[in-house]
């Protein structure tokens, strides 16, 4: 990683706040280059507390943009952290509004040339590709990380049509305890304490809104760009990385949007792609990204032959040269971005199954289109006699984690206990096989219920018998027919299904093994439904195996990925302490009563202490339990404590959240409770219970 501290031009940073039309004021933090001439603007928007939460993130990128001729903005959404007015719901109409008002503003502004883009991760990726689709006119080109454009079968929510207990709760839960948390005194002053307390009277669990939409109904449509790709007018850079669960969404919006479209997929987790953190390597992404904003705000022409600093260049690479000024812009490559392949991305080499992996090995394609000529479907028929499936509830406690944030436990171990549970297909590798883009099964399947869900993962197996999950994918068998609609199975009937598998880049080494496991549960991924532990007949005649095989030529390398770069850091200090870690993912088994527990620490921050004096600590455990017979026994829960504390104002802020679902055939039932805390003092407390019913979930 190299740091830089010089940059084209020099920067200032201040804090405003940004007049809505309803008469509230967000806050927002604007690193500006110091020049007499006006500026593109680049805008990231969420609600994770600019102030604090995402500083030191903040801090890597916005100042590297201003020394490099932008206006780099990071707005609060309303109701969170400094911004003032009530949280809602993700992605709201309100927030998408405000998202256009800020835009506009920002546009207006004497220092701004009219030109606006917008960046983020996660929800500020989210929020970017919905505004987007508003399509407000100055808003010229986005950036969109670790997004999705599918908020029902491509979120937190639900999979194939089945409910997510890993990431529904576990998301709910965090943003429950997120929103709870107070503004800052030293940026609002006294009125800190009625802001909390309006915005605690406010709150609502989300998981309550979640439940209760278990089919992709309005309510999901909204904020989902699949539903109208067109609607997008601004130039789409989208981003993401194999072990993202929202990595399907790059290849839809390269294959469905009308406009420019460029897509990016690297071998990362849920992280920006320059912060090194596993599975590697990491990449020059602020200078790659600086390209796409110099062509699309700026409109300068990029020079012909290498310029250093370029994040990923095109083919046919020669040479470097040096590039400077302030113009060039230190991201500047060999080709125009849009004389670049449509997608970019990654194919990872054959490697052991390991938690945690510092750098992956592979190598980087290019294709000009997707879909692409260069992708060939190959069939693998199963064949055999039927064969049940009915695998122990707990089948999938080797998963891994949903969302890899790069964390020593986040990737899936060993699979072959997993497969154990599973029944499996295997399939000789006669020689090197590269897959690239989403593979395909196709099942003939007999049930003796009217629910269940059918889950199947993609292994390679190498000589010495370990399995490394490779892709996998669910459907839940009442969806088979369409995310918006419900359709019991005939309880004896066989018939066919089909369902895609999340999308990968990997090529498999000869004199391994191809391995289709499918199995009738995966928690805690997909929640069980009522009756599945009887599970389901598989017919290998007629059922198959398709992959995405990757045709292009081999060892040209069509990327050059240059060191990442990032501003100075923001210098957050994280004390150690007396306490020993708890272990990031524990797996309990009760052998006599058959039931397991998985204990997950997501380790999202701990104690830091920060320049302005903020003491800021959060704690999060996350359980999930089931006995290994029966569906009924799912459990989850979330507990969450977090503390902000000025010492020199004498400010000592505590948010308490504990969360639990549970279920029994008819429904699903949630407690929610909040405790906040000034000092000693109790000035919140609620607990919220209700049971939702049992639709498609």
């Amino acid at each position: 990683m190299q740091i830089r501290t010089e940059f084209p031009y020099e920067t200032t940073r201040e804090d405003i706040r940004i007049p809505l039309p309803d008469g509230n004021r967000l806050y927002a933090r604007v690193w500006r280059p110091v020049t007499d001439e006006p500026v593109p603007v680049l805008l990231e928007y969420l609600p994770y507390r600019l102030s604090d939460w995402t500083a030191p993130r903040d801090w890597q990128r916005h100042p590297w943009y201003a020394g490099h001729g932008y206006a780099s903005v990071r707005v609060d959404v309303r109701g969170h952290g400094n911004s003032e007015g009530l949280p809602g719901d993700e992605y709201s109409a309100t927030e998408l509004a405000d998202g256009v008002a800020v835009v506009e503003w920002l546009a207006a502004q004497p220092w701004c040339t009219g030109k606006v883009g917008m960046f983020g991760i996660s929800w500020g990726g989210f929020n970017s590709l919905q505004i987007a689709a508003l399509a407000p006119e100055p808003l010229k080109a986005i950036v969109t990380v670790c997004s999705a454009d599918d908020r029902y079968d491509n979120d937190v929510h639900y999979m194939g049509g089945s409910v997510l207990a890993v990431d529904m709760h576990a998301w709910a839960a965090t943003m429950l305890a997120f929103v709870c948390r107070p503004p800052d005194p030293q940026f609002v002053g006294d009125d800190w304490r009625k802001m909390w307390l309006r915005r605690l009277e406010s709150v609502e669990p989300f998981i309550h809104t979640w439940l209760h939409h278990q089919t992709r109904d309005a309510y999901w449509q909204h904020g989902s760009v699949c539903e109208d790709y067109s609607a997008v007018k601004a130039a789409v850079l989208a981003v993401g990385g194999w072990h993202d669960p929202y990595r399907d969404t790059v290849l839809r919006l390269v294959e469905h949007l009308p406009g420019p479209a460029r897509g990016l997929i690297g071998p990362w987790s849920h992280q920006y792609p320059d912060r090194g953190l596993p599975p590697g390597p990491a990449i020059g992404f602020l200078q790659e990204t600086l390209r796409w904003w110099d062509h699309w705000l700026k409109g300068e022409p990029e020079p012909s032959g290498s310029v250093e600093g370029a994040g990923l260049s095109g083919s046919e690479i020669s040479g470097s040269a040096a590039g400077s000024g302030a113009g060039s812009g230190s991201g500047s490559g060999t080709a125009a971005v849009m004389d670049e392949p449509a997608l970019r991305a990654w194919i990872s080499d054959s490697h052991p199954p390991a938690t945690v992996h510092p750098e992956l090995p592979g190598r980087w394609v290019g294709a000009a289109q997707w879909p692409s000529p260069q992708v060939m479907p190959v069939t693998y028929d199963f064949g055999g006699e039927p064969r049940p499936v009915r695998s122990p509830q707990h089948t999938g406690l080797d998963a891994g984690r949903y969302f890899p944030f790069g964390n020593d436990a986040d990737l899936p171990p060993d699979q072959r206990d997993e497969d154990a549970k599973s029944v499996c297909f295997e399939f000789e590798v006669p020689e090197r096989l590269e897959i690239l883009g989403r593979a395909r099964v196709n099942l003939r399947l007999s049930l003796g219920t009217p629910r269940g869900q059918a889950v199947a993962r993609l292994c390679d197996v190498a000589p010495d018998g370990s399995s490394t999950l490779v892709t996998r994918g669910a459907l839940n068998l009442s969806a088979r027919h369409g995310r918006d609609r419900i359709e019991p199975w005939q309880p004896g009937t066989t018939q066919h299904v089909t369902f895609e598998l999340n999308g990968i880049g990997h090529a498999f080494p000869t004199g391994h093994r191809i391995r289709l496991a499918v199995s009738s549960a995966y928690w805690p991924w997909i929640w069980p439904q009522p009756g599945s532990e009887e599970g389901f007949t598989l017919h290998p005649t007629g059922s198959s195996l398709e992959l995405p095989v990757w045709t292009g030529e081999s060892g040209d390398p069509l990327s050059v990925c240059a060191e990442p770069e990032q501003s100075e850091p923001l210098g957050v200090v994280q004390p150690e302490t007396l306490e020993e870690p708890r272990p990031e993912r524990l797996v309990v088994r009760d052998v006599a009563r058959g039931a397991w527990r998985l204990e997950v620490d997501p380790r999202y921050g701990g104690t830091r202490i920060y320049p302005d004096g903020l003491e800021f600590s959060e704690d999060a455990l996350e359980t999930y339990e089931i006995d290994e017979h029966d569906p009924l026994s799912a459990r989850t829960r979330s507990d969450w404590s977090i503390r902000l504390h000025r010492p020199e104002l004498g400010w000592d802020a505590k948010v308490e959240t504990h969360s639990t679902i549970s279920c029994d055939a008819d429904g699903f039932i949630t407690t929610d409770e909040v405790i906040c805390r000034e000092g000693d003092e109790v000035v919140f407390h609620r607990t919220w219970k209700q049971r939702i019913p049992r639709t498609a979930g």
